[in-house]
């Protein structure tokens, strides 16, 4: 299942300034990949709409912008996208749990959020096992970002995740074509020395 995975920093909710629905549109022209939108904004209530009509096929808040995202995932689903939920590594499972069955889509960062080229956390993992336990039952997908890379990215496959977000692992490398290859190889011989 490939994607894009679209950061959006405001330079507030975390330090990094990033890119708006101009350039999503501009994606949107040149690619018909799903395209998924992590909003890392302080106000995502001001952005869904632009974002979406840009072409976001997925847009996914934070549990910490936004404590109740029940009339938000409402309004993006409304909107005709997929509605996803993402927590940070300090925040507790419980801050997402009474939502899981208004979202299709569970973004869990598996580093502080703002900054590429970050070590993956373990202890964040055990946020992907407890949603794997409930996945099946509310029908979403669970995703994992940061710290993706051919060390560690069977640990997040073994953990539960669906998806996997590759930055640093892919575009940090002088050819990114090859990265690439060699990290989906790597969880291809993954999945054959298991069986």
């Amino acid at each position: 299942m490939h994607r894009l995975h679209l950061d959006v920093m405001d330079g507030h909710f975390v330090p990094n300034l990033t890119i708006g629905p101009f350039i999503v549109a501009a994606i949107r022209r040149i690619t018909n990949l799903h395209l998924e939108t992590h909003l890392m904004i302080s106000n995502p209530e001001l952005f869904i709409k632009p974002f979406i009509e840009a072409g976001s096929d997925t847009v996914m808040i934070h549990i910490e912008v936004v404590p109740d995202p029940r009339h938000l995932l409402q309004e993006i689903r409304a909107l005709g996208a997929v509605p996803g939920l993402v927590i940070n590594p300090p925040t507790p499972f419980s801050a997402v749990a009474p939502y899981l069955s208004a979202i299709d889509h569970f973004l869990i960062m598996t580093v502080n959020p703002g900054f590429g080229g970050q070590s993956l956390i373990p202890s964040a993992l055990t946020k992907v096992s407890q949603a794997r336990d409930l996945s099946e039952q509310h029908n979403f997908l669970i995703e994992v970002d940061g710290g993706i890379n051919r060390a560690t990215i069977s640990q997040a496959v073994t953990a539960g995740a669906d998806l996997l977000v590759a930055g640093h692992a892919i575009f940090g490398c002088p050819y990114p074509a090859r990265a690439y290859r060699a990290l989906e190889s790597s969880l291809i011989h993954e999945d054959q020395s298991d069986q």
